[in-house]
């Protein structure tokens, strides 16, 4: 895990990375390279240099369903986790009175699409809700989950949080009922070491720029069997078995759900990002960024006015707090003078602040690349916050 990797690093102290991963110089290499030497189309040209970029291509779609032990076939790049969740939201099969299941943490990207495909065919969004101390209430899961539920779509990791759902329990509630079960892994799968054979989730979704690779390109899990029955989500070149003028038919799975011309500089980079993750492995990264979050936790816990807003256990490297009398915009402005990158604000969880009766929290959240400095960094900055505001 070098420091050095990353060029952007040199000169901050970056904890913004629930928003956003900074990308190490081999995916940045990657993708350069792309342009300099394979830039083509994919699956459409017999030149060497369409063969290239349709190699490149298909081998990120590989590292992808190998990196959270998935068949190739059942991977489906996508523009990020929201698209992911639309692309589900619009073609599952929910009719009227049918129940979609949600938790009270979810991040907006796993609410409104469901609030208006509920809107649009008559059925009801219902919320697990969270506990005072910031976990699922799993009694309340198992009330909500009934014959009526035809959806449960979960947070892996709250991006607000940091909590650790029950995912595996919460999917076998589920499948007792028929329903189908989704995880939103864009905060967990750059964290945690992802099996979705052991999981036995019907989809998962996550994001490349929150893995060390580049934005605009994401994955979305989904069962073979699963995926060959639904239809498109777009419909365009590259998708198409056959076309006439009277009827189209469409090609196999994987190829059926991405029309038009894909994200392949995207692909190159993600491809770099898991290999370079992989290399230093996902259990290194997953004990180091505990042992960092203790540290964290055990430093921040000292600051007086300063509230945790999250669980001490079961947690990921997401610390969300408040300082008492300040506003976390201001505290996020004055930390940047400092040149240390928070994220102030409602986190894109606008219900849950709601629920947990704030405006708003400031975010410090780590990645591998983060070190104790950064954390000592982060108090004294917060002291220098407090300081302004005496």
């Amino acid at each position: 895990m070098n420091k050095d990797d990353f060029p952007i690093l040199k000169d901050i102290t970056y904890l913004d990375n629930s928003a956003t991963t900074q990308k190490p110089r081999q995916v940045i290499a990657a993708i350069a390279d792309f342009y300099e030497a394979s830039n083509s189309n994919v699956h459409r040209g017999v030149n060497r240099l369409a063969e290239k970029a349709t190699m490149l291509y298909e081998k990120a779609r590989e590292a992808a369903a190998r990196f959270i032990n998935a068949e190739t076939a059942e991977i489906i790049f996508t523009k990020g986790t929201t698209e992911s969740i639309n692309f589900l939201a619009a073609r599952l099969p929910i009719e009227k009175g049918d129940e979609i299941v949600l938790s009270e943490m979810e991040h907006h990207s796993n609410i409104v699409p469901w609030q208006q495909v509920a809107k649009e065919k008559g059925a009801v969004v219902k919320y697990i809700p969270v506990k005072e101390n910031f976990i699922l209430d799993m009694d309340k899961a198992r009330e909500l989950i009934t014959e009526k539920t035809k959806v449960v779509s979960i947070v892996h990791m709250s991006n607000v949080l940091g909590t650790i759902n029950p995912v595996k329990d919460i999917c076998r509630m589920a499948h007792a009922v028929g329903a189908v079960f989704i995880v939103d892994a864009a905060q967990s799968v750059p964290h945690l070491k992802t099996d979705i054979k052991d999981l036995d989730c019907d989809y998962l979704v996550f994001s490349g720029h929150k893995m060390c690779g580049p934005t605009g390109i994401g994955v979305l899990y989904g069962k073979k069997e699963l995926l060959e029955k639904l239809e498109p989500y777009q419909y365009g070149g590259g998708m198409i078995d056959e076309v006439s003028y009277e009827r189209s038919t469409w090609t196999e799975v994987p190829s059926k759900f991405e029309a038009g011309t894909p994200n392949i500089a995207g692909a190159a980079g993600l491809l770099a990002a898991i290999e370079y993750l992989e290399e230093i492995g996902m259990d290194t990264i997953q004990e180091y960024e505990h042992g960092l979050m203790t540290y964290a936790l055990q430093k921040l816990e000292t600051i007086k006015g300063l509230k945790i807003i999250g669980p001490q256990d079961n947690r990921g490297a997401v610390i969300s707090f408040t300082l008492e009398g300040i506003h976390p915009h201001d505290v996020s402005e004055i930390l940047d003078r400092e040149n240390i990158m928070v994220r102030g604000g409602h986190h894109c969880a606008m219900p849950l602040m709601k629920k947990l009766g704030v405006s708003g929290t400031t975010r410090a959240s780590f990645y591998f690349y983060n070190t104790k400095e950064d954390v000592d960094a982060l108090v004294s900055g917060i002291s220098k916050v407090q300081e302004v505001f005496a």
